[in-house]
């Protein structure tokens, strides 16, 4: 299969005839289905400098098709899209949509919400009715089937991007064209107009060198490669929930589609059933912003989900709510863009206990007994790094001891204090010191460096939100590495040399 038909939505999702009634076997089709899952993933990898413009979204048009639109044209499409929600019962809101010019000029501006009319805290700013929401329940219209489908393990997130995909080869007949028309716009894009990480090139995905994220989203693609594996369970399934015929499922390649569906912005709706839980909404994510710092959240009520505002609002500002307590890097990871003001955003510590070390399972006890496991992650929140490396501190030391006495006045002792002489102590703070120099010297760039790109006002627009992430996570371990220089002055004497350990814990990089 050549890179034009893959990359083709076209190919993917456009409206087909109604096919033959089937002449062979089930298990053929599903044998069938899973040796096209195979080919089709091998041929994503390799085109995977092409996901960026290409992974089109339920979603977004080819090349071909993404020359940019006169605005009157593109305000006409938001302007269908409330209009098709009032015609199927959205009530009288108090938002509106308004465009936002794309970084790439082939692209077409991102729709984004604002407030039609000034608010106050606590207007509903508004209501979409269960109708219009995507949900499992709405979408098989059966709660127990649903529920059935999320106990045995089946991933809701398949079972909606196959329907969307569906309803996206169904054209101007599916129910949601104006919806998802308004998807294929947005190309799976966050409030900067930037993709997820997880829709970038291989050459874009090295901006995040020396980041954990760069393998966060890495082993985020093998999680979607295990979803979209099991679309062959639902793929069997489909003519059944989604009454139609197997064969608008065969030889289709969907991995692109499913890579860009998981970039888009389902929410979690809480106090829900199983079967509503996650959730696509329309005048939702990706069109509303994220802020950190905001309380406002898309709440479900028995008969719609709901905006409430936190704060007041001029007519025409866009309208924020709350994306959760996630850090910076799971807000790119998910939505596309990072926030500076993040007051939830940390690093992590992976530390582990030596496991050849023959003391290694009391150490694993005394740990355990203090709350800690033998592979122990610690969270580096910002602003609290000095706190950080005091949660720390209890555990390396125990890793440190070597002699079994002290080991035995440890397990009797009550507490994670472990008393190490000077010397050892010391050895414990410069091994935090190595190990926080060494993930410094992993970016392929400096904290000034990263000041003066991002002081380029033409800087490309991926670039810029990989280098805040970067920037803002060097800070963090910035402080941690100036807080362990702080305890090393504290020590009686700080000229001591520190003590070898035979079984050192191990911090990973």
């Amino acid at each position: 299969m050549d890179a034009a038909r893959l990359l083709n939505p076209s190919c993917l999702f456009s409206p087909v005839p109604s096919p033959p009634r089937l002449s062979r076997s089930p298990a053929y089709w599903v044998q069938r289905r899973r040796r096209a899952s195979r080919a089709s993933f091998v041929a994503c990898r390799r085109l995977k400098p092409c996901l960026a413009c290409g992974a089109d979204t339920l979603v977004a048009r080819s090349e071909r098709s993404s020359q940019t639109l006169p605005s009157d044209k593109i305000r006409a499409e938001g302007a269908d899209l409330k209009s098709w929600l009032h015609q199927h019962g959205l009530p009288t809101c108090k938002v509106d949509l308004k465009e936002r010019a794309s970084h790439d000029g082939k692209h077409h501006p991102i729709h984004y919400v604002v407030s039609s009319e000034d608010l106050q805290e606590g207007d509903v700013a508004f209501s979409v009715p269960n109708s219009l929401v995507v949900t499992l329940e709405r979408v098989l219209g059966n709660e127990i089937i649903a529920e059935l489908l999320t106990t045995n393990k089946l991933s809701e997130l398949a079972c909606l991007a196959l329907y969307l995909m569906y309803e996206k080869k169904q054209g101007k007949k599916s129910f949601w064209h104006p919806f998802i028309r308004e998807l294929d716009r947005q190309r799976g894009r966050g409030q900067l107009a930037v993709e997820s990480p997880l829709l970038w090139s291989e050459s874009e995905l090295a901006y995040l060198d020396g980041s954990h994220t760069k393998a966060e989203v890495l082993e985020r693609e093998e999680g979607i490669k295990r979803e979209y594996n099991e679309l062959d369970t639902v793929w069997f399934m489909a003519g059944s929930l989604f009454q139609v015929n197997l064969l608008y499922f065969v030889d289709i390649d969907h991995s692109l589609a499913i890579k860009a569906f998981f970039s888009l912005s389902m929410i979690f709706l809480l106090k829900v059933s199983l079967a509503r839980r996650f959730a696509l909404v329309p005048l939702g994510p990706p069109l509303l912003a994220y802020k950190s710092n905001c309380k406002a959240m898309l709440t479900a009520t028995d008969t719609a989900v709901q905006l409430v505002v936190d704060r007041p609002y001029k007519a025409g500002e866009p309208i924020v709510v709350w994306c959760g307590p996630q850090p910076n890097s799971r807000l790119l990871l998910n939505y596309g863009f990072v926030d500076e003001d993040n007051p939830y955003d940390r690093i992590l510590i992976e530390a582990s206990l030596n496991t050849e070390d023959p003391q290694y399972q009391e150490k694993r006890m005394v740990a355990q007994r203090n709350g800690k496991l033998a592979v122990q992650i610690f969270h580096v929140h910002v602003g609290k790094e000095k706190e950080a490396i005091l949660e720390m501190l209890p555990y390396l030391r125990l890793g440190y001891i070597s002699d079994a006495a002290d080991m035995q006045s440890v397990i009797s002792s009550q507490g994670p204090t472990c008393l190490l002489s000077p010397c050892m102590e010391r050895a414990v703070l410069d091994q935090l010191v190595n190990y926080f120099e060494t993930r410094l010297a992993a970016y392929p760039t400096t904290l000034i460096e990263d000041e003066d790109m991002l002081a380029d006002g033409n800087l490309y627009p991926k670039k810029r939100v990989a280098v805040q992430l970067v920037k803002l996570e060097k800070k963090m371990i910035h402080a941690c590495l100036q807080a362990t220089y702080g305890f090393i002055h504290e020590l009686p004497d700080n000229t001591i040399s520190p003590c070898p350990a035979p079984f050192v814990p191990q911090l990973k990089i």
